[in-house]
This record gives C-alpha cells, structure tokens and sequence, in this order.
C-alpha cells in the first residue's frame, strides 16, 4: 500500500470534514441539526400550525435556551457571573415583550410549559438523583445544619430590608408586606398568590391588583440572587477553601454506588437509567396526591422520601447509579431549554420593569445581599461551607422552583437543589404564615 494512501477503514475526507461540522455544537446541539431546526419551526409559524406538543418544543427550547447560555458563556467579563443564567432566562422575556418572538411560538411554548409539568419533570429527576448520588453518612447533618444559616438570614435581611425601605421613604408596612416578604414568600405559586389571598381578605382590596403590586419584588428579587450566585460562584475560584464546589459541609465524599470497591466503575444501563425515572416521577406523584388530600406541599414530600430511601438503603446500588445519571442528563442536557420555556411562559418583562424605582430596587438588592451575606457569615459556626451555604439560602430569595434552578445554574451547583428546595418551599412557608399573621393583627395593612 502507498504510504499516503488511508487505511482501509478511515472515512472519505469528504466525510471527515462533514463529521467535524457535525460536531461543532451550541450547547449540546450540533450547529447543523440547529440551523434545519430553526428553518423548520419557522416553516411551522409561517403556515400559523405551530403544535405545542413535546416534539416541536424540544427543538424549539433547545436551541433558544443554547444559544442564549453560549452568548452568556462567550461575553467577556460576565461570563463567569451567571451571565447564561440570566440570558437563558430574561432574553427570551424581553423577546416577548418587545414582539419579537412569533405570536404562534410564543403559545406553542406557553401551553407545553403549562401543560406538561416540565418543570416538576426535572426538579423530580434532579432531587431525587442528587440525593440518591449523595454521601449519606453526612446527608441528614446538612439538612439540619442548613436550618442555622437560613434562620439567621432570613432574620436579619427582614430586619435591614425593612430599614431600608423605610429610609428611602417607602414606609415600614409598605416595604415588609410588599417588598421584603414576597422575595422571600417562596416564589410566585407558593409565596406570592397564597400571600396576596391572604391580604386581599383581611384588607378588602382586589387580589390581582395586590399580586401585580408584589410580583415585581418577587421576579428582582429572583435575578439579584441569580446575579450574586454567579459572583459567588467566581469567588469560589478565586479562594477555594471558602468552597465545596456543590458540597454543603467538608468530608463529603460519593457514596458506595459510585467509590466503593465492590464497584468503583459500574457502568449504567439504560434500564437503570429508566427504572430510576420512573421511581422519581413516582415520588413526585405521591407528594402531588398528598398536596391534594391534606395540602402537604408536593415537592417538600418528595425531597423526604427520597432523604428516606437514601437513609434507609431502600434503593439498590443499580437504581442509584440510574438516579444519579438522570441528575446529570437533565442538568446537562434540560437546564437552559427549561429556563428559555420560564422566560418565554412565566416572566412578564413588563412586571420586571414596575419595580424600576430607585428606593424600591434598593430595597431588594440589600435585602438579597443581606439574606446571602448572612448565610456566608453563620455557615463557618455549623461547619458548612460558606459560599455553598450562601448560594442555598439565596434560593430563599428566588422565584420558586424555577428561580432554584436558575439560581444554581448561575452558582453552577445544581446538586444543592435538595436543600434549596428547604430554602425555597419550607422558608418560603414560615414567612407567608407569619406574615399574614402580621398582616391580621395590623388590621389588613
């Protein structure tokens, strides 16, 4: 054979440079399969027969959501502070806003996000594979531990957040019923619709009028923990020792199903993978039907069946390290298309402006910043890690279930999403209860 001859079995060079632009991606898709999608789904807008089914959104989120997360990824500066975070999740808001987004596109994605529980799919597969992929000996410590920090946070950031707002001339009922308790009420679903039911039956006011009023504080506070979750995330590469990069507390270590001698490289199949799926829908389910018999709050019900599986070895090395693969398949693959969808479905960019006021924006990022900076200060005295620890209780500054994972995806630690559920639903709980409380005893506002 002549020396410049290929081996027998070595592609056609034409073939070879196809593969290599086969291979170039945004995000996860490959930069061809992103173009013919786009030119497809414009097909569809333009012959006004956009379907809202899962095959159609799938393309449509996937690439929306990368392409703004690479934008995000690329901007010099930014790119380290959560900037695809934000972008994933604001750009597609603002689009809609201004009208440049199609009408038929933006109901095709409005109705899958609504319809299809996508988010509590991935919050669901994301629990319950970081706690099934968790260390298990420390795995009760830190949900009790995580308590201190997020106390004390909340304590003082009510208390500085008031202060402010009430310098700034927006007076004390004002800035703790409407500003400083909705960012921390536990998002929009949770914490600011139950919270303005509350107020418009003690005070006689219209509810929408109320929950228009709040949903700014609810949506700033959100993006001002988005943002400091990134600048922290920097912070940890600068100083690691402030960090376990997605652990809570020092010593962690994986737990047997993925370091043990038994089996340090068992390879996961796409059974085990499946399997785990189905267990972790099904635990979601069983949260959701305990919501609907004696209004538990779903998701907190599932976080503790799968605390429970973990501390009780109920699931099997197999359906652990499935677990643990679904954790990382949907934080890889699911992360930006879900916040383009939130962007797109459930972030009204003209909500977002109402709070632009000086006194009241101050207002929030202090409260945010003193939230976090709390749990920054506290976590060293319970042996957690400061910067994971701050990034947790930050998560009671966010809008919900979707704010956790734009949050975490900003601070890059999306296995904290257990205890940003504590942070989120139970936090989120306890300060809608003592703030209707409040708000009773102070004869409707």
């Amino acid at each position: 054979m002549p020396p410049d001859s290929p081996a027998p079995d070595s592609p056609p060079p034409a073939a070879a440079a196809w593969w290599r632009i086969m291979d170039l991606r945004i995000g996860i898709v490959p930069a061809p399969v992103a173009i013919l999608g786009a030119a497809v789904a414009a097909a569809f807008v333009r012959l006004g027969a956009a379907p809202s089914d899962i095959l159609m959104n799938i393309v449509v989120l996937a690439i929306g959501g990368f392409v703004c997360a690479e934008i995000g990824k690329r901007t010099p500066g930014l790119k380290n502070l959560g900037l695809a975070a934000i972008l994933a999740t604001f750009l597609p808001s603002y689009l809609v806003y201004a009208h440049l987004l199609p009408k038929d596109l933006v109901k095709s994605i409005s109705a899958f996000t609504d319809n299809s529980n996508f988010l509590y799919l991935f919050i669901a597969a994301i629990i319950v594979g970081s706690i099934l992929g968790m260390d298990r000996r420390v795995l009760i410590s830190g949900f009790l531990k995580i308590f201190v920090p997020l106390a004390a946070g909340s304590v003082v950031a009510t208390a500085v957040g008031c202060a402010v707002g009430t310098a700034l001339g927006l007076g004390l009922q004002h800035t703790f019923f409407k500003v400083v308790a909705p960012i921390m009420a536990g998002g929009v679903g949770e914490g600011a619709i139950p919270l303005t039911i509350g107020y418009a039956q003690f005070s006689h006011q219209p509810q929408g009028e109320l929950f228009a009023e709040v949903l700014p504080a609810v949506m700033l506070g959100s993006l001002t923990a988005i943002l400091f979750a990134g600048v922290l995330n920097a912070a940890g590469k600068r100083w690691p020792s402030l960090t376990g990069e997605g652990r809570l507390q020092p010593g962690e270590v994986d737990d047997e199903p993925f370091a043990s001698p038994e089996a340090p490289r068992a390879p996961v199949s796409a059974v085990d993978v499946g399997a785990a799926l189905v267990m972790a829908v099904t635990l979601y389910l069983v949260g959701a039907l305990t919501q609907k018999l004696w209004n538990w709050p779903g998701p907190v019900v599932m976080l503790a069946l799968a605390v429970a599986m973990k501390f009780g070895r109920v699931a099997s090395p197999r359906l652990e390290r499935g677990a643990f693969a679904n954790f990382q398949f949907f934080s890889t693959a699911v992360t930006y298309p879900l916040l383009f969808a939130i962007g797109v479905a459930k972030t009204p960019w003209e909500k977002l402006l109402g709070a632009f006021n000086l006194p009241t924006l101050t207002t929030i990022v202090v409260t945010v910043a003193t939230l976090m900076g709390t749990g920054f200060a506290v976590a060293r005295w319970v042996k957690l890690y400061p910067i994971d620890a701050a990034i947790v209780t930050a998560c009671h500054s966010g809008q919900g279930g979707t704010g956790d994972v734009a949050i975490l995806t900003a601070g890059n630690r999306m296995q904290l999403m257990p205890f940003a559920q504590i942070a989120t639903r139970i936090g989120g709980a306890i300060m809608v209860t003592l703030t209707l409380i409040a708000f009773a005893r102070l004869g409707g506002g």
